[in-house]
């Protein structure tokens, strides 16, 4: 059985592979597939609801690994996470820049391409994502972890990265990928300094507004280890459920996430919220309007 992704009501968690050993979180951790697919067991026991698979680390000052060994990574965990017949129903993604590993990761059973380049790496990639008939996260990017820090230079970076990520997306139609199969992503940390990583986050809604799933991942980067007075990236993740639940109040369809429990409990809050202020204000919410009232009235005419 493969398992395929459907738009939901509710934000998903997305919980993160990292098959490398020089990820900024949890480089070298699961090398080998042994490690890689019982830490990818555990996170869905703790509630993930996708397996985003990488061999490649995407960090600022990464440097790039062969093909070759992209796949060498990559493969026999994909394969080994479709072989265990508890996943049949999570969709296991693929986060890569190259086409060729794309369409191998597809073949072992992957549904889902995670571009961090938005196709601008591979000129093939939109083409073979379109022929696969998978889904494709399409992400706002300017360039490789070794100079993406220079790159991050906006006069708006809301409006920027929402036009530079628009442009992707219809080149990505152009090409053949059907619009319900496209996830944008504003590329939080790439090329992105402090800052400007809080103001997109505190704008979701114009990437939410452009008609595809959101995907959002802040899990334990650099803006909100800054925020927390340069606490490391493993002590981040109370701050990154934080911004989970904020996703989850602003209709973001997943969040990428190293660590999955935390996540999960603060989106089912945000959603339990939700659900209960949306029919009905919340208690107070009245008598703190008739107050306000009364003040106005007193100030007008007392």
């Amino acid at each position: 059985m493969t398992a395929s992704v459907t738009p939901m009501s509710h934000t998903r968690v997305m919980g993160i592979v990292n098959v490398t050993p020089d990820s900024f979180s949890d480089g070298g951790l699961y090398m080998t597939p042994d490690r890689a697919i019982a830490h990818a067991l555990a996170m869905v026991r703790q509630g993930a609801e996708i397996l985003d698979v990488g061999g490649e680390s995407t960090r600022p000052g990464a440097r790039r690994v062969a093909e070759s060994e992209e796949l060498h990574r990559v493969l026999p965990v994909i394969k080994g996470l479709r072989a265990r017949r508890e996943l049949d129903a999570v969709p296991v993604s693929i986060d890569t820049v190259r086409a060729r590993v794309a369409r191998a990761a597809v073949g072992a059973g992957a549904t889902i391409v995670n571009d961090v380049s938005g196709g601008l790496v591979d000129a093939q990639m939109f083409g073979t994502v379109a022929r696969l008939g998978v889904d494709y996260v399409c992400q706002h990017w300017r360039g490789f972890g070794a100079d993406m820090t220079e790159r991050a230079r906006y006069g708006d970076v809301v409006g920027e990265v929402h036009e530079e990520l628009a442009e992707r997306v219809a080149a990505a139609r152009r090409a053949g990928i059907p619009a319900e199969r496209i996830i944008v992503d504003p590329g939080l940390g790439f090329a992105k300094l402090g800052e400007q990583d809080w103001q997109l986050l505190g704008h979701l809604d114009v990437f939410t507004s452009m008609g595809h799933r959101l995907l959002i991942g802040a899990s334990r980067k650099r803006f909100l280890g800054h925020l927390l007075g340069g606490r490391e990236a493993r002590e981040r993740d109370a701050a990154t459920a934080a911004v989970s639940m904020w996703c989850a109040l602003h209709g973001v369809w997943a969040v990428r996430t190293h660590e999955v429990s935390a996540q999960v409990d603060a989106v089912a809050v945000a959603e339990h919220l939700t659900a209960i202020a949306a029919p009905n204000p919340l208690p107070g919410a009245g008598l703190a309007e008739k107050s306000r009232c009364r003040g106005s009235v007193r100030r007008r005419f007392g």
